[in-house]
């Protein structure tokens, strides 16, 4: 685990180029929210966060997330990994928000499962924008289905859009063209259902500079800020 003082350096340097991102496509740095990915991180890295005022943290782990959530209060938790139907009563109530809703079966264990103990749940429906093989999410012709049914649960609530990008770092023009797909979806979605999507959570620490030109709300970054993943499971 690297030192708070190592995590605060990057955190800095991350803020920096997040402010020159937004300059450089005349955005305002407020219209851009910071994610902390802490997967493979011990609850430490979420105690960071927590002390400079982040309030929210990723998960792509279920079980990983539930260990952490035990230890520290004061935090929400976004699961942002795919999420397995048959750990859907393990989210429940432990999560302030799902990134990855990828699937109708999905959904409506979502649905079946909040309304058993009477909630709610914000959740961002994932599009493979990219058209990516090796990646889960709704492909982009079945993205108005999909928000049909999302909004014909009402125990969810669907607040935008999230995708991740091919991984090509030889073709920077692989993920803007994803990006640049997930934002125009959006803008069209939003006019055809009458719907206020605000959310695009799109970006990671390689490509968040093209990610907010394209109109991201939220970058999703792990390794900028506390370094390569670490090996095994959180302690």
């Amino acid at each position: 685990m690297i030192s708070s003082e190592k995590f605060l350096q990057n955190l800095e340097v991350l803020k920096t180029r997040m402010q020159q991102a937004c300059m450089d496509c005349d955005r305002s740095v407020e219209e851009v929210r910071l994610l902390p990915v802490t997967k493979n991180w011990p609850v430490e890295a979420v105690r960071y966060c927590l002390r400079e005022g982040i309030r929210s943290v990723g998960e792509n782990r279920v079980q990983e997330a539930r260990q952490k959530q035990d230890l520290i209060e004061g935090i929400e938790w976004e699961l942002i990994g795919h999420l397995q139907s048959n750990k859907v009563n393990q989210v429940v109530g432990r999560f302030a928000r799902v990134q990855t809703v990828d699937s109708v079966k999905l959904m409506r264990k979502l649905q079946g499962s909040l309304q058993r103990e009477g909630l709610s749940l914000r959740i961002l429906l994932q599009v493979n924008s990219g058209n990516d093989p090796a990646k889960h999410g709704f492909m982009m012709e079945d993205a108005s289905m999909a928000l049909d049914e999302a909004l014909s649960c009402d125990c969810l609530v669907v607040e935008g859009l999230m995708t991740i990008a091919p991984h090509d770092p030889g073709d920077a023009r692989v993920a803007r063209e994803c990006f640049l797909n997930l934002a125009q979806l959006s803008r069209e979605l939003s006019a055809k259902k009458g719907v206020e999507l605000p959310e695009l959570s799109m970006g990671m620490s390689d490509d968040l500079a093209d990610a907010i030109a394209c109109g991201s709300t939220m970058i999703r970054v792990g390794s900028a800020l506390f370094g390569d993943r670490a090996e095994g499971n959180a302690k």
